[in-house]
């Protein structure tokens, strides 16, 4: 019988992952998407779209499509996905691997401020500047819309959900972005402090630099923990290896 892989995606190391399993003569392999983004990119393989009703749902729905195996390779702040995974895999005793893409570090000449949520970052941002190039994506923006005296340039890949701060300009924009890019954005913008999230990764990773270049402090939303007893690899070889492993008898 085929194996059958279950990738938990959104990233573009799962949309890298797949491609490499559907190149495997018989593998099957799906992806499944949490359906936020309404066009999402092309990916090889089998797509869903949409939840699965928690860790009972995500179970019954590995045993009914008789998956073999599941990557989490989802956001690093998908924290309620890898946990319903988890849960999941260990219900149906189907092995869990989790792919995260190494985090960001700080170098010389950097002024990260690094805190543990977006409710921590509206908290410390009064004290850093005025003017917020926020790029924390388009969801829970809730909790900067007290902030009445600061403005804000909200960066995502749609629109943002309500409410929002009063003061907020919305650009929709997909990277990767150049360093040229991001700083003649917050040159444009008077740009002040930067807050994003430790997503890692190359493709939004200019906008450090741009920060660092102009001595801009940035306030940095730490990743959530991984769940009890789960670790996580950085890349796709690393997933495929594991993978073989667990197909060996």
């Amino acid at each position: 019988m085929s194996p059958h892989v279950l990738v938990l995606g959104g990233t573009t190391e799962a949309r890298a992952l797949a491609g490499e399993l559907s190149a495997r003569p018989g593998t099957r392999v799906t992806t499944s998407l949490a359906g936020r983004v309404r066009r999402p990119g092309a990916v090889a393989g089998e797509l869903r779209v949409g939840g699965f009703g928690g860790a009972q749902g995500l179970a019954d729905w590995l045993r009914e499509q008789r998956v073999d195996a599941v990557v989490d390779a989802t956001h690093p702040f998908a924290q309620a996905i890898t946990a319903n995974a988890a849960r999941a895999a260990s219900e149906t005793g189907l092995p869990l691997v989790v792919l995260r893409r190494p985090g960001w570090q700080p170098g010389p000449g950097d002024r990260w401020h690094p805190v543990p949520s977006l409710d921590a970052a509206a908290d410390l941002l009064p004290r850093l500047g005025h003017r917020v190039l926020l790029t924390t994506g388009r969801l829970g923006l809730a909790v900067f819309a007290h902030l009445t005296d600061l403005r804000f340039v909200v960066r995502a890949v749609e629109p943002p959900e309500s409410p929002v701060p009063p003061h907020t300009h919305v650009l929709l924009a997909r990277g990767p972005f150049t360093v040229a890019d991001e700083t003649a954005l917050l040159r444009e913008h008077r740009v002040d402090v930067l807050v994003t999230k430790d997503s890692g990764g190359a493709a939004t990773a200019a906008k450090l630099t741009a920060a660092r270049d102009l001595g801009l402090p940035v306030v940095v939303v730490r990743r959530p923990p991984l769940p009890d007893g789960v670790t996580a690899v950085e890349d796709v070889p690393t997933v495929l290896r594991r993978l073989d492993t667990l197909a060996r008898p």
